[in-house]
């Protein structure tokens, strides 16, 4: 087994045990955002062609340096010890928290991979200078945050697209671009939903249908619409909350809030705003309608002080 891994915890040891046993897999589950949690089983081989991938694309080798300051019960944490140990380098495992790298003492950072919830405190880091690549998945990037880290000259930063299903990320975004593009080994297509379709010749689903709408530019890039799940159809008119939710982002003063829906006898469905904050946020209203047409102005608004979330750390969506 090549690479060096500094700082394993109970999680990650028992992760790499199993790694280097005799079985043929890996158990995981998946994220759960769309439910509970399912537990799956991962070909060790799909899960080193996507480490190599993920290598080749960083140049990740045995002078690398690599850290991981999630935990590796999820499949963003254990791909980032596969890469680790797929490319030879050193993997330096934290403590999770929303302010990572607290120490380093390694002079670079090849690769580093985070959640959204720690970007902020990632900025802030005395250390944030020695890192070369950063890639963020586990949700979706708030638009405040994508415009901080447009301003980053010193680090390259990518957002991820992927699954577990799909052994971590098939595609990346570079930080102020629209468009996903896909990793070494993997192309596109859409169904008639308009959600994507990903195709591989080497991993062993070959074909995985997603139920992520999104415009396709060409078999190797994306834009990443929304949920098919989430779609509300208010009067007749599908809206896609997420696209919804790009536009209100600027008047929520930085909370945390979703785009859902209710039953109506006059609407069929009838949109709904809920925010997670104590007070209501003055003149809501009259700004969000200012910004969104009739269609896509919510019906009602609520205030929630603490939000359901899974497991993982992602938002529960209701419908009311």
């Amino acid at each position: 087994m090549a690479g060096n891994i500094i700082g394993g915890d109970k999680c990650s040891n028992a992760f790499v045990a199993q790694w280097i046993d005799s079985s043929d897999y890996i158990d995981a589950h998946t994220s759960g955002s769309t439910g509970t949690p399912k537990p799956i089983r991962l070909l060790k081989s799909d899960m080193r062609i996507s480490a190599r991938n993920t290598c080749e694309f960083f140049r990740l080798d045995s002078q690398s340096t690599l850290v991981l300051p999630l935990s590796s019960d999820y499949i963003a944490g254990k791909m980032m010890i596969v890469r680790a140990l797929e490319c030879g380098g050193t993997l330096i495992i934290e403590q999770p928290s929303n302010n990572p790298l607290p120490t380093c003492r390694m002079a670079t950072i090849d690769l580093i991979a985070i959640v959204p919830s720690q970007i902020d405190g990632l900025l802030k880091s005395t250390q944030f200078h020695k890192i070369k690549n950063i890639i963020i998945g586990g949700g979706r990037i708030p638009e405040s945050m994508e415009h901080k880290l447009e301003n980053v000259r010193s680090a390259n930063i990518y957002a991820t697209y992927g699954m577990t299903e799909t052994c971590s990320h098939v595609a990346l975004r570079r930080i102020g671009d629209k468009y996903y593009h896909a990793l070494p080994g993997f192309t596109f297509d859409i169904d008639e939903r308009g959600c994507l379709i990903i195709m591989s010749e080497e991993m062993s689903f070959g074909q995985l249908t997603t139920n992520d709408l999104v415009e396709l530019e060409n078999n190797h890039s994306f834009r990443w619409l929304g949920r098919y799940d989430n779609i509300i159809n208010s009067g007749g008119i599908k809206l896609v909350p997420e696209q919804l939710e790009t536009k209100i982002a600027p008047l929520v003063h930085g909370h945390n809030f979703y785009v859902t829906s209710r039953k109506s006898d006059k609407w069929g469905d009838e949109l709904g705003l809920i925010i997670e904050c104590d007070t209501e946020i003055p003149h809501l209203n009259s700004r969000l309608s200012d910004i969104l047409t009739s269609v896509e102005r919510p019906k009602f608004i609520v205030y929630e002080p603490n939000f359901q979330r899974t497991s993982s750390g992602k938002i529960i969506r209701k419908k009311w």
